[in-house]
């Protein structure tokens, strides 16, 4: 497999620091609600399903995204991205559940893509990567 250019690099880059960073600072602000008043987002079904109060709970779907906002960041991007990727989607299905948000339901959706963009590119990045070591050791030898 050939290494992967220059522009699919930076693709790769711009996409794991942005969508890294949202995850990591949506979710630091579910603690916080500076960005929104986060519990608004909940559809009502599901705030009668929660077995803890809805800003308890949004605290636990902080901390959840904070940490794959750091595995997208770190080594862990694929699987991060994976992550981001599904729960994206569900977000997208409580928002749509709510009978509002649909421009934001949207807007998760195509997050999710780029998530699963970023998931495929991260596979080219780790496939080459042995190619790429092992050309630049023949080219010294």
């Amino acid at each position: 497999m050939t290494v992967p250019n220059e522009k699919l690099n930076s693709a790769w880059w711009g996409l794991k620091i942005g969508l890294g960073a949202a995850a990591l600072l949506a979710g630091l602000d579910k603690f916080f609600n500076l960005l929104t008043r986060w519990e608004m987002y909940l559809s009502p079904w599901v705030e009668r399903l929660l077995p803890v109060p809805p800003g308890v709970f949004m605290s636990f779907i902080g901390v959840v995204e904070m940490i794959v906002g750091l595995a997208i960041l770190t080594r862990w991007t694929r699987l991060g991205s994976y992550a981001a990727m599904g729960w994206l989607a569900v977000i997208a299905v409580n928002l749509v559940s709510t009978g509002m948000f649909f421009d934001l339901a949207v807007r998760d959706l195509v997050m999710a893509v780029a998530a699963y963009a970023l998931a495929r590119l991260t596979e080219v990045r780790q496939a080459a990567a042995p190619t790429e070591a092992a050309g630049s050791t023949s080219a010294r030898t």
